[in-house]
This record gives C-alpha cells, sequence and structure tokens, in this order.
C-alpha cells in the first residue's frame, strides 16, 4: 500500500473530512484571485490547474483519482491565487480544511514524515517537469511524461495534455504517430 493510500486510510479512520463535492465537466473549483486554503482528494474524475497568460491557458498540473490537489501557493501562503483548478470530466473529491489537516498532520511524527515524503516527491515532480520543459525537445517532453505517467494519457484528453507538454495538439498528434 503506498503512502497517499495510508494516509487517506487514517484521515477515513479519524472522519476527518469536513466536507465532500461534486463537480461537473468544465465547472470550477478555484478561480484566478480567490484564496483556497483546503486540500481535496480526488475520489474519481480528473482536474486540471492552470494559469492564463495573454489569452491562452497554460496547463500546470493535473489530478486524478486518488490523487491530492490543492492550490498550494494559496493553501502555503493563505493570500490569493492567480491558478484556475477546473473539472475536466466530472469529479468527486473529499475536502479538508487547512486547519483540520494541518492538526492531523501535528498529531503524529509519522504523520509529519508521511506528509514531508509525499511533498518531496511532489517537489521533485515539479522540478523534473520545469527542467523537461526548459532543456527537452517536445518529442524527449513526450516520451518523458509517457514513461512518469502513462494514466495521464488514459485520463486526460490530447489537447490539455498538449498544453501540459507546452505544443501544439497537431505537435502532439505527430509525435504521438511517429
Amino acid at each position: 500500500m503506498n503512502l497517499v493510500t495510508n494516509f487517506i486510510k487514517k484521515i477515513d479512520q479519524q472522519n476527518l473530512w469536513d466536507n465532500e463535492l461534486v463537480l461537473n465537466r468544465n465547472e470550477y473549483l478555484k478561480v484566478k484571485g480567490s484564496i483556497d486554503t483546503n486540500l481535496y482528494f480526488i475520489v474519481s474524475g480528473s482536474l486540471k490547474i492552470y494559469v492564463v497568460e495573454e489569452f491562452e491557458e497554460n496547463i500546470i498540473r493535473f489530478g486524478y483519482t486518488n490523487n491530492f490537489i490543492a492550490s498550494l501557493d494559496s493553501f502555503i501562503n493563505e493570500k490569493p491565487s492567480d491558478l484556475y483548478i477546473q473539472a475536466i470530466k466530472k469529479t468527486e473529491l473529499k475536502v479538508i480544511k487547512k486547519t483540520t489537516f494541518m492538526s492531523f498532520i501535528e498529531s503524529s511524527t509519522e504523520n509529519t514524515k508521511t506528509w514531508h515524503l509525499i511533498l518531496q516527491d511532489l517537489i521533485l515532480q515539479l522540478m523534473e517537469r520545469e527542467r523537461d520543459i526548459l532543456t527537452s525537445s517536445p518529442k524527449e517532453r513526450y516520451k518523458r511524461v509517457l514513461a512518469r505517467s502513462p494514466q495521464l494519457f488514459q485520463e486526460i484528453p490530447n489537447k490539455h495534455i498538449a498544453s501540459y507538454l507546452r505544443m501544439t495538439p497537431e505537435t502532439l498528434s505527430r509525435i504521438k504517430k511517429s
């Protein structure tokens, strides 16, 4: 059993979830300029986290079944964020408030260690993606993401994957065919 699964089981056992939400396709969980200090666990479905620059959507991250998702900057600093979080398809979420979650984290050294390991993994993923965007060709980015996250290609439409990989949908289609 992996770290997140054990973590979720503990939160379930202690009945710490503050709420459950269902988002329909294209419905927003969070919009630019809002503060969101909740942490979400995706029971089913998928979401995208993105920013808009010059009317263009730039996807930063995806979340799908059995993932945590948050507007991490707003969660940490409790300030408004430029991020949007939007459902790609119908999505069921469990919600835990930051105060509840931090009390849970601080309730044991094991919980603290697990949370640190989850955050370290997230940071390493973000660094790897940033390095890919800055130094790899579109084909190399595609191959690395496919190796790292094959589930992405089963859960997420190609137009969103293309945005995430910083290429056009046509380029992604050509790369997939080759």
